[in-house]
């Protein structure tokens, strides 16, 4: 690990870890929902990005699209997601929100609001510019690594095809 430090590395990986678990996610069901996380980020995705398919879905989750279909086949049955035919593509199916998952995703929204404003509210508008400014590029640079991580698999997957 060039020029980084190992006890920061290891700091950033711990408050890594507690964030998850204050976040709620290591429990079966999170945000005040009966849903797992993937089916919760679900709900947030469509509703934030609108109608998508479960591949493209798959792909912003990081998922396996088996594990995706599943799950959005159970969102169907909850009537939270509907399946729509693309007049463009018959093959193609975009999923998007109904009135119920609609109603969940406010609730979502609210649940996350008020979880958030809870910390903030503990840190003064400067620690809080920090805390967003250090999320978001940690974020970005996360995204960024994942990319190359994947355009290095394709790039092994075509040579050895």
């Amino acid at each position: 690990m060039p020029d980084l430090d190992v006890a920061l590395i290891d700091d950033i990986r711990s408050s890594s870890r507690l964030m998850v678990r204050e976040l709620g996610f290591m429990e079966a069901t999170l945000a005040a929902t009966d849903y797992p996380p993937s089916a919760v980020h679900t709900i947030l995705e469509i509703g934030l990005r609108g109608p998508m398919t479960a591949m493209q879905l798959a792909n912003i989750l990081h998922l396996e699209k088996s594990s995706v279909s599943r799950m959005v086949h159970k969102l169907i049955e909850a009537g939270e997601l509907k399946d729509t035919m693309d007049s463009c593509d018959s093959r193609s199916k975009p999923l998007s929100l109904t009135a119920k998952g609609k109603r969940t995703l406010a609730a979502l929204h609210d649940f996350g609001r008020r979880q958030v404003m809870a910390a903030l509210q503990r840190l003064s508008k400067s620690e809080q510019r920090t805390v967003r400014e250090g999320l978001r590029l940690y974020a970005a640079a996360l995204t960024a690594d994942h990319l190359r991580s994947a355009s290095l698999e394709g790039s092994l997957q075509l040579a050895t095809d």
